[in-house]
């Protein structure tokens, strides 16, 4: 078996972790941060995760889903509040089936204390990687408390590091195509508190969404009755939109929610203190290639496909990446490193590229479509053909979160439906025929039709 070491002790690092070491490989992880379960390393800057159908099959293949399912809660459904305060409600599938919200950091606390407890693993914390020799996969480590250096020599290193990734620097000094790109939104972490006995002020089983076209708030429920809140907003002002750059002062702060989220004000007593006390972050799409070097390096989740976080599957993508590692190291051995990581990379960049686009355009959804009376209308008669017709249409979000479809073929899958959909909601009356069979008809025509 091999000594491998791993870069990150973060979501993704713990189940590759838990995944090679169950495998009988000696697992060293090393983690720059604190231990999260001692230390409170994601205070002010969490965005809740959902774990969708790809999250599910990587935990059960590294057998932690018992433990994973009790820190979660299912969510059914979009709400939607408007300006006045009305609340819509869009579920995610007409079989109604859930992704689950999680806590970041509980779901890591799970994670590495499910890591630990199997004897040939050994996790390092506040040790940062400083230096990598890919030819020899060696890493230097220095600790942050003690400034000790660590020069470890493996069989095999994952850099599991995400974003800002030591292990990607280093496979950047060669024949290396990365480009970084951030978008025009920043987000800052906006704590709801449950009631006084513990119930939540809020349907726990949705994910709330305020969508105001430029900017929105979100909200997924925690276990502990309370929901943790994200405002999505430009990070310079627009003629468009506020910006952070311009709510600096309490008294605009105030009045920004006041103007735009009405109803979030009650139910967020300490709502302009959070504001100003939480840390303002961006967020940034990441591609590069190759993933791996040789049989010696591999680049696994946000190291490799760093995404933005509006359909939820940042985390989802990185477990199935170890879940793809797993079923090409029982398909071709343990001990055939360079024809497992080439075969990975060549399965999991496309879809990492994918699964990058998607986000995006789940982000426009998120935050201005689900509003849309056209939008909603698309949505239901999307449903009634998936429900009349299931092995001809299954809608794009349940291609992604609720199905092993590839985000490859999910992306172009989509763009069909979008096709098809444009010329539907283009008919004379389709406000008051959608649930026709002359709709129904037509669709189906183009979906033949339409490649």
């Amino acid at each position: 078996m091999s000594r491998i070491t791993i870069v990150g002790g973060g979501l993704v690092g713990s189940l590759l972790t838990v995944l090679l070491a169950r495998r009988g490989h000696k697992v060293d992880v090393f983690e720059r941060r604190g231990d999260p379960r001692r230390t409170n390393v994601y205070a002010g800057r969490s965005i809740n995760l959902v774990v969708s159908h790809r999250g599910w099959t990587a935990l059960k293949a590294a057998g932690v889903q018992d433990a994973v399912e009790r820190i979660v809660v299912p969510v059914y459904a979009r709400m939607t509040h408007d300006l006045d305060g009305k609340l819509t409600r869009l579920p995610y599938s007409i079989e109604n089936r859930a992704i689950h919200s999680v806590s970041r950091g509980e779901l890591n606390k799970v994670m590495l204390t499910e890591a630990e407890k199997l004897p040939n693993v050994k996790l390092h914390f506040d040790h940062p990687c400083v230096e990598v020799d890919l030819e020899h996969a060696r890493c230097t480590f220095r600790h942050e408390v003690s400034g000790a250096v660590s020069n470890i020599k493996s069989d095999v290193v994952f850099g599991a590091d995400g974003a800002p990734s030591a292990v990607r620097q280093a496979m950047m000094r060669g024949r290396f195509n990365f480009s970084q790109s951030f978008i025009e939104h920043d987000y800052k972490e906006i704590a709801f508190p449950s009631n006084a006995d513990g119930t939540p002020k809020m349907d726990p089983q949705c994910l709330h969404i305020w969508p105001r076209r430029y900017f929105m708030l979100m909200g997924l429920a925690n276990q502990d009755g309370g929901f943790t809140g994200t405002l999505f907003m430009p990070h310079a002002a627009t003629e468009n939109s506020p910006g952070f750059d311009v709510l600096k002062e309490e008294k605009d702060v105030r009045k920004f929610f006041q103007d735009h989220f009405t109803d979030a004000i009650p139910m967020v007593p300490d709502l302009v203190e959070q504001y100003m006390r939480n840390p303002q972050s961006n967020l940034a799409i990441i591609r590069c290639a190759p993933w791996t070097h040789k049989d010696k390096v591999a680049l696994i989740g946000d190291a490799a496909h760093a995404i933005v976080p509006f359909y939820g599957e940042g985390m989802n993508a990185g477990y199935e990446d170890c879940k793809v590692l797993n079923d090409l190291l029982n398909q071709h051995g343990d001990d055939n490193w360079g024809v497992v990581l080439d075969a990975y990379h060549k399965a999991r960049k496309p879809n990492g590229d994918a699964i990058a686009d998607l986000s995006l355009r789940n982000f426009v959804e998120m935050r201005d479509l689900v509003a849309d009376p056209k939008f909603i209308l698309r949505k239901k008669i999307e449903g009634r053909l998936q429900q009349r017709h299931p092995d001809k249409w299954l809608p794009l979000y349940s291609q992604v979160k609720f199905s092993d479809i590839a985000y490859t073929d999910a992306w172009n899958e989509g763009l069909r439906h979008d096709r098809i959909m444009e010329q539907v909601l283009a008919m004379p009356g389709i406000e008051e025929k959608w649930e026709s069979e002359e709709v129904e008809k037509m669709a189906l025509g183009l979906l033949e039709g339409l490649a």
